[in-house]
């Protein structure tokens, strides 16, 4: 057994060039693709147009095809009984929401959607990624997805060509439109945690570190113009988790980084300083001077809870919420939201969802689906949390799934899944239960002397064993 290898996990002497990364790497090709495949400019149109199958959707069904198939053939890791549980019992709540919906036919479409995005794509990531090199790869596709959107982004606040907020056309929303004003704040938050994540993670190279904190600090800009509360709640409370984790001393420097630039942005050059500030003090006013967004969410949570009283075994049903909307809520809920801007005309969005993704399920799947959803990301968190402590060196990636998965769990409680970047969602809880469920042989995570890579490094053949 040799232990030198090349940056990405080829043994020394072997073939390393393009060709031989993509022979050994392959199987990640789907993956890469579905996390950047959400560069492309998504078509203009209304919330019913949400839930046609876009790239990235194809890309993640490309993803689960190739692991079906490495799975056949025997090379995919080795997954715990625990493993199996976690990433199964969600199918089994769905099928019971499915079969027990009001209209099972018009469940279906949701029974899918689920599927795909908590079950199957989660399961091929944990079943696909083999080593630290190829997580690492795939949470560096998040970084290159969030700096693209984001420039995009900070283009249209600068260039008054993006969605309207306030009755100027500068709200940063990336390629995704007025119509998914979450879809860009949701992937350069996404990148912001990961490049931070990576930025105090003390097993990799000082360069790449460097390089990370950088790229933390370039995201700060677009996720303060896309002007999302939510984004910036979940942003925060993230960070500060993977600060902690990687240690006090590390989590003040780049702290004192990021409010450094903070205050730069705001204060010295005055970016949107007065819509932010404004933005900023929304957040405390939800009880005493909510805005509509903010009573129409208020209003939506209780129709969701009204509907769960009504059949809280199992729900209403898969998509059953839309359908169930108007029985369940009071009069101050409003006809929709007013999206325009971005190359767009004036829509009027209606409300299909009660923007809060526990309150979804519980609606829609009752105790059952929230018990196996909820549950299994409960036992990731703590799996991951526990296993947080001793990852030597591999540690990073550690922090980067706690870090995403923790995002998105906040974000849960004022979102739901909707949208282009839906698809993300599969990824990021497959990263977790890959740091939180390690293969029992343990080769996966296996570091390379150094810390420079946490790759196995591959036996080498013993002289003319293989003819050559």
């Amino acid at each position: 057994m040799s232990l030198a290898v090349s940056p990405l996990g080829a043994p020394a002497g072997g073939r390393s060039g393009p060709a031989g990364l993509l022979r050994r790497h392959w199987p990640l090709v789907p993956l890469a693709a579905t996390v950047l495949l959400l560069l492309a400019p998504i078509a203009a149109g209304d919330a019913s147009t949400s839930g046609k199958v876009g790239p990235a959707d194809a890309a993640s069904l490309l993803l689960v095809v190739v692991c079906a198939v490495q799975a056949l053939r025997g090379r995919v890791r080795e997954l715990s009984p625990l493993g199996v549980l976690v990433l199964g019992v969600p199918a089994v709540g769905l099928a019971v929401a499915t079969a027990t919906a009001g209209d099972p036919y018009a469940a279906l479409p949701g029974f899918v959607r689920y599927l795909q995005v908590f079950v199957l794509v989660p399961a091929a990531i944990v079943l696909l990624v083999r080593d630290a090199g190829e997580f690492r790869l795939a949470a560096g596709c998040f970084v290159v997805l969030a700096l693209v959107q984001g420039a995009v982004g900070v283009v249209q606040f600068a260039t008054h060509t993006g969605a309207s907020y306030q009755g100027e056309d500068i709200r940063a929303v990336g390629t995704f439109g007025p119509g998914d004003v979450m879809g860009m704040a949701t992937v350069v938050a996404y990148g912001l945690v990961a490049a931070t994540a990576a930025a105090l993670a003390p097993g990799l190279p000082a360069r790449v570190r460097r390089i990370a904190g950088g790229a933390a600090l370039v995201l700060v800009v677009p996720l303060v113009l896309s002007f999302s509360r939510g984004a910036w709640i979940a942003t925060v409370g993230a960070a500060v988790l993977v600060m902690l984790l990687a240690g006090i001393r590390r989590a003040l420097k780049v702290l004192l980084a990021l409010v450094a630039a903070g205050v730069v942005l705001v204060g010295g050059f005055g970016v949107g300083s007065e819509m932010v500030a404004e933005r900023l003090t929304s957040i405390t006013q939800v009880s005493s001077a909510p805005d509509q967004s903010v009573t129409d969410r208020y209003t939506m949570w209780a129709a969701a809870g009204s509907m769960w009283r009504e059949r809280p075994a199992v729900g209403v049903g898969l998509k059953g919420f839309p359908a169930n909307r108007d029985g369940h809520s009071s009069l101050g809920l409003s006809s929709g939201s007013d999206t325009a801007g971005a190359g767009q005309a004036y829509i009027r969005q209606p409300l299909l969802s009660p923007h809060n993704m526990y309150l979804l399920v519980l609606s829609e799947q009752g105790l059952i689906g929230l018990t196996a959803l909820a549950g299994g990301w409960a036992a990731l968190l703590v799996a991951g949390l526990r296993r947080c402590a001793g990852g030597g060196g591999i540690r990073d990636c550690g922090l980067i799934a706690i870090g995403l998965f923790v995002w998105q769990l906040i974000d849960f409680l004022y979102a739901d899944i909707g949208g282009p970047s839906t698809v993300l969602t599969g990824v990021i809880i497959g990263l977790a239960a890959w740091w939180a469920l390690p293969s029992p042989s343990g080769r996966d995570t296996a570091a390379v002397a150094g810390g420079r890579t946490g790759l196995v490094a591959a036996p080498r053949a013993a002289s003319g064993a293989d003819g050559r």
